[in-house]
């Protein structure tokens, strides 16, 4: 998606951008944006769209028809105009923290128990993840989390990077969904730490361990049969 540009440069805060075209007169869709859409357990990012001195806040963006669409609070947007898109930084870097965490969370548990996400979401306040874990230990839960810390403390690169789909799901580990990736897409778009994790992703996240900060466990549900949640923050 050449018009993602949060794919290639999470920390982009502000961009130029044109209206390619206005739904009802709130869904903007840009030639290019760093508005990250509602998906994969992350929730959409917030900010503005600035063109001369009116502002246009962005309450909402999700993917529409194959396209970004940026909700706006404010009409007056048409095609051809040119903006200045802001996103609120805070909101956004936080979810990256939580993100890169809960990479590092299901990286310990596949690699010790072969344990797969079975869902997920994203928060500003906690984060929960659903595995498909057999037996329900919060004390094991929290060795995890133990061990994620202790890896965070290495500081090691959160790296990006693209590779053909059926190259990379020749390499064990790649996908740790409990499910398969749409057939539709041919390249896959790779997070990797080093000697950690490495995993088929969209979405935004830090570029160093340490910018996490220190992961601390929450609480643990038993949601039913191989079904464990796991809440967590970062601090």
């Amino acid at each position: 998606m050449g018009s993602a540009l949060y794919m290639d440069d999470s920390y982009l805060k502000e961009f130029e951008a044109v209206v390619q075209s206005v739904k009802d007169d709130k869904f903007v869709v840009l030639d290019r944006t760093a508005f990250y859409p509602q998906g994969g357990g992350q929730p959409y990012d917030t900010g503005v769209l600035i063109m001369g001195n009116e502002e246009f806040p962005v309450v909402a963006v999700r993917k529409m028809d194959g396209q970004i669409s940026h909700e706006v609070s404010v009409s007056g947007l048409k095609a051809g105009d040119k903006v200045t898109g802001k996103i609120d930084w805070e909101r956004r870097y936080t979810f990256m923290k939580m993100h890169t965490a809960a990479h590092l969370l299901s990286a310990v548990m596949h690699t010790q128990d072969k344990v797969l996400i079975t869902g997920n979401q994203i928060d500003l306040e906690k984060t929960r993840v659903d595995y498909n874990m057999a037996e329900f230990d919060q004390e094991k839960i929290k060795q995890y989390i133990e061990k994620v810390n202790k890896i965070i403390e290495q500081d090691l690169p959160v790296n990006v990077s693209y590779m053909d789909r059926e190259e990379a799901m020749k390499i064990p580990g790649m996908v740790k969904l409990a499910g398969t990736l749409p057939p539709n897409v041919t390249t896959l778009r790779i997070v990797e730490i080093p000697g950690v994790d490495m995993q088929a992703d969209g979405g935004t996240h830090v570029n160093s361990l340490k910018e996490i900060g220190k992961v601390e466990f929450v609480r643990a549900e038993n949601k039913g049969k191989d079904n464990r949640r796991v809440y967590y923050t970062v601090k």
